[in-house]
């Protein structure tokens, strides 16, 4: 039995992304996982994809629970929220068309890391880890390039990351008076 309208059932399920394939292969210039694919990738691709609608202030994604999908953003936009130690979700990002959110816990099975709520009507495409699975199988090219393209921007926002963190580490070491 497919699970994919419990885990998403807050959302209007379309049907499979293959009804979507001219919108998904516009997204190729602004979108990291699909920027080195070809329309019959993208195509090939959209067979074991699904389709969801969200209407504004839907949340399409809980921090903290678990996820073994990811979506990638077709239409409209999205604010990603962090909650701060002491709880309250705070807006980090915005963003649109052509953006991947959940691939980290698609990958790891870890927990969300953020909440993603749509700010305006949403069109998502849905690719969750036994599907990823079937393309490897199937597709094994096709497998091994969106594996590629998924390690390269898990890397870069970890570049990104550790940037940002050294940067604030170097701001704290300036701010704070060294030993007397």
């Amino acid at each position: 039995m497919d699970d994919r309208p419990q885990r998403l059932a807050h959302l209007e399920h379309l049907g499979d992304a293959t009804q979507f394939s001219a919108q998904l292969h516009a997204l190729i210039p602004r979108c990291a996982l699909l920027e080195h694919f070809s329309a019959a990738e993208v195509r090939l691709l959209a067979h074991f994809m699904d389709v969801y609608r969200a209407a504004p202030g839907v949340e399409l994604l809980r921090e903290g629970d678990g996820g073994d999908f990811m979506l990638m953003l077709i239409e409209g936009r999205v604010e990603v929220r962090k909650r701060d130690r002491a709880g309250h979700s705070r807006p980090i990002a915005a963003v649109e068309a052509g953006r991947t959110l959940g691939e980290m816990s698609m990958i790891d099975g870890a927990p969300r890391f953020a909440s993603c709520v749509a700010l305006e009507p949403v069109l998502v495409a849905a690719l969750d880890r036994e599907d990823l699975a079937r393309i490897v199988v199937e597709q094994p090219m096709l497998g091994a390039k969106i594996l590629m393209e998924l390690v390269l921007m898990l890397s870069q926002r970890l570049r990104l990351t550790s940037s940002r963190l050294l940067e604030s580490l170097q701001e704290w070491d300036a701010a704070v008076p060294g030993p007397l």
